[in-house]
């Protein structure tokens, strides 16, 4: 006993809340460990996790086409243009598959043909959210080339891969009685087979549909040129409706995957 009665304090120190064996008591094996915590002094620190960067989806529309000198490939490019400049919407180019020989295409004076376009295969077809399609006249209806494309798409048919999509058409003719309307409207046979949905432009191009002063190909139909002996190539105006046509399928095909 000490003076006042009381007890001796102990000799040993008393231990805080907050000391390190505390701590080692409280967290048991059974205990959350944070994952990511940041210790002072340890020799790596590890960051917290960063979520990943949201990737944007895209509409596809394919632009399959077959060009011979150049003048359908050209209005597809001009329309892949006005695809791409519509928000949330991407054009894609494809060619179809030759079926002319090498030599023959050599004594038709026929350019190579651009690497950097892939050839499309018929079952490709169906990751599209719209197609537009463009070949040039023979006799007024679509060249063999593109017609061999459609002939293989047989499978789709049947399993109705194609239905519901939209579709248009773009053109190339010799003169202005070659086919304009008639090369595009024998061409929608093919998109009826299938169910899908046929989108003309119209005359929503406006006062560009109605101007005379100059030689102009396109029509309600769609857009269009005029290779004459095969030096002429689309006019300012040509190109124009057809990235007007590339931007009003964009538009067309955004209304109809709105959620």
């Amino acid at each position: 006993m000490g003076k006042g009665g009381g007890c001796f304090p102990s000799k040993r120190r008393q231990r805080g809340p907050g000391s390190a064996s505390d701590r080692a008591t409280t967290v048991g094996s059974d205990a959350h460990v944070p994952a990511r915590e940041k210790t002072e002094g340890s020799a790596e620190i590890v960051e917290p996790a960063v979520p990943p960067l949201a990737v944007e989806h895209k509409l596809k529309i394919f632009i399959v086409f077959y060009s011979m000198y150049g003048h359908v490939e050209a209005l597809a490019r001009q329309i892949k243009k006005g695809v791409d400049g519509t928000e949330g919407v991407e054009g894609v180019l494809y060619r179809v598959a030759e079926t002319l020989p090498s030599d023959v295409l050599e004594k038709m004076l026929a350019p190579p043909k651009d690497p950097a376009i892939p050839v499309i295969a018929a079952s490709e077809l169906a990751e599209a959210d719209g197609i537009l399609f463009g070949f040039p006249t023979r006799y007024g209806c679509m060249a063999a080339q593109i017609k061999a494309f459609f002939d293989s798409t047989g499978q789709l048919w049947r399993e109705q891969k194609l239905a519901g999509k939209p579709a248009g058409l773009f053109v190339s003719t010799g003169t202005q009685g070659g086919g304009q309307e008639t090369t595009a409207w024998t061409a929608i046979t093919q998109l009826t087979h299938h169910g899908m949905l046929f989108v003309p432009i119209g005359y929503t191009f406006g006062v560009g549909m109605f101007e005379m002063d100059e030689l102009r190909g396109g029509s309600p139909y769609g857009a269009g040129t005029f290779a004459g002996d095969g030096t002429r190539q689309p006019s300012e105006v040509e190109l124009a409706l057809a990235e007007y046509q590339g931007k009003y399928m964009a538009s067309v095909v955004k209304r109809l995957n709105r959620t």
